[in-house]
């Protein structure tokens, strides 16, 4: 009784001069609860919107950033929908994010359009349906219909029920290739590209290991842009997750006979809904790369933060992706690409042309079903390419830029180096010296002597084309090995190493075939 009575005082209050399908529509739906609640995962908080009937603006909260969403813009009636369309979306445990996406569809459809959905019932709304979609709207407008069609289902009214949410969720959507980029390869960053990242990382993580000794507040203040570009390239985790990184999530311990620190990182499940985004993600920093988590550490420390605090020194997810995309922007030289997204991209067919599972992937990824990666199968490269790749024989794949790396050296000059300045090794049993020299010497280096050097900004090329060839050669013929007698697959760390290798020592003998010419 006391829900029908305030069914028409609602209806009686509309400024309208007669009834239509939305207002019959708002007198059958319960009055807005006094205050919408909602969690806001971000800042770990229950949220609030108080009085919503009565507002023209919803302000909220989500992600760390702060906004408004203005019903005003709307006919009085369409925006008490709305506003029940919020609440509904809220309560189906969305996101606030998603919640936003729905309504703003709103604005792409006319309350005359609205209407005519609300007078269809199951048996007429996919004309209905077919007449939207032949518009070509924005994804956001469909997303609302199809929200507005869920409440009339979950409340019972205009002769649907729950027992038709199968069939709304069968409306096809416009034709779109929500993956065009991955399947395209635009998202995707070119190995010199990702070649620029590391050497980034390389290089903060050397400089910070160095200063070890210094105070915590005279690390570089792009410390925290560096970590947070480690989590983005390596693990491919999203800005919300980065952000959301807090000191408990940081753990780091040393073994006696370990010079490097060891780096474990807990991110949250993001864009997952129920049971699934409770789920921690765990993560291992790269070895080499440990330093820039301990120092941040030390500094964070220094200043007696909680283990609730946030790790990096960011306000919200929107500044963090902005933060790494400037960094990698810079690195690359690029005005358009690099944000976060793409670094995850990256990562996912990086981990794909490996070998991984759909199994491995998705855990990976955070993702909750494992059909979510499959696009990054279909573009993954076949095992010729692979090969082709690696033996430096694709035009596709064919570097056009050069490696970096300190000078080149003449002869004479690396006869007069330091015998652990003067690189040599024995890459899968193929000896090779005299390629050129390191000026931190080889002792003080952690990676392996020839495959690492090519590209490193501590290597000096001898001013040698003929020897660069013959070592070229002969990582071929490895790589060949490699395949013919399968002791290594074409997935393989080692093979993927072998392939670098290649490319940088093509790179070096470009450059010298450049002076000559």
């Amino acid at each position: 009784m006391g829900r029908s009575q305030t069914s028409r005082e609602l209806f009686r209050s509309l400024d309208t001069a007669q009834s239509g399908p939305i207002e019959n529509v708002l007198a059958a739906l319960p009055t807005l609860p006094r205050v919408i609640r909602y969690y806001d995962e971000f800042d770990d908080r229950l949220r609030s919107i108080a009085n919503p009937e009565g507002s023209d603006a919803f302000n909220y909260v989500y992600d760390g950033t702060r906004g408004a969403f203005d019903f005003a813009r709307f006919e009085r009636a369409y925006a008490l929908l709305l506003k029940h369309v919020f609440a509904f979306g809220l309560g189906e445990d969305l996101s606030m994010s998603t919640v936003l996406h729905i309504v703003t569809g709103g604005l792409h459809i006319s309350r005359d359009e609205m209407a005519s959905v609300l007078s269809a019932t199951p048996t007429g709304i996919l004309q209905q349906w077919m007449i939207l979609r032949s518009r070509d709207l924005p994804m956001t407008a469909y997303s609302c219909v199809k929200t507005v069609l869920r409440m009339l289902c979950r409340h019972r009214l205009s002769g649907w029920s729950e027992s038709y949410l199968e069939f709304l969720s069968a409306l096809p959507w416009p034709a779109r290739d929500a993956h065009a980029g991955i399947r395209s390869g635009d998202v995707f960053l070119s190995v010199e590209e990702e070649a620029c990242i590391v050497r980034y990382l390389d290089n903060t993580a050397d400089q910070v290991a160095t200063e070890s000794g210094s105070a915590a507040e005279e690390l570089p203040p792009s410390l925290d842009e560096a970590g947070m570009l480690l989590c983005a390239y390596q693990f491919g985790m999203r800005p919300v997750q980065i952000a959301k990184l807090e000191m408990r999530n940081v753990r780091i311990w040393r073994d006696v006979s370990e010079t490097m620190p060891s780096v474990h990182l807990t991110f949250h499940m993001a864009k997952q809904r129920g049971e699934s985004r409770k789920l921690p993600l765990t993560r291992k920093v790269k070895r080499e790369w440990a330093p820039i988590f301990a120092s941040l550490y030390a500094k964070r420390e220094a200043v007696s933060m909680s283990g609730s605090a946030r790790f990096f020194a960011v306000e919200s997810a929107m500044d963090a992706g902005r933060q790494i995309a400037k960094v990698v922007r810079n690195l690359i030289g690029s005005n358009d690409r690099g944000t976060a997204t793409d670094l995850r991209h990256t990562a996912a067919q990086r981990l794909v042309d490996a070998g991984a599972s759909h199994e491995e992937l998705a855990e990976f990824l955070g993702h909750s079903h494992i059909q979510t990666g499959l696009v990054y199968y279909a573009t993954s490269a076949t095992h010729a390419e692979r090969v082709n790749r690696a033996l430096g024989a694709s035009d596709v794949y064919r570097r056009v830029a050069k490696f970096a790396h300190d000078r080149f050296i003449s002869p004479e000059e690396l006869t007069l180096l330091k015998g652990e300045q003067q690189v040599a090794g024995v890459p899968h049993g193929i000896p090779i010296a005299g390629i050129g020299g390191c000026t931190s010497g080889q002792p003080a280096c952690p990676y392996n002597p020839v495959t690492s050097c090519y590209g490193c900004t501590k290597f000096m090329p001898l001013h040698d084309k003929t020897m660069h060839e013959r070592v070229l050669s002969e990582m071929r013929e490895v790589v060949v090995f490699f395949d013919q007698s399968s002791r290594g697959d074409t997935q393989s760390p080692t093979y993927l190493q072998l392939q670098r290798t290649i490319a940088e020592i093509q790179a070096v003998i470009e450059e010298l075939e450049r002076e000559t010419r």
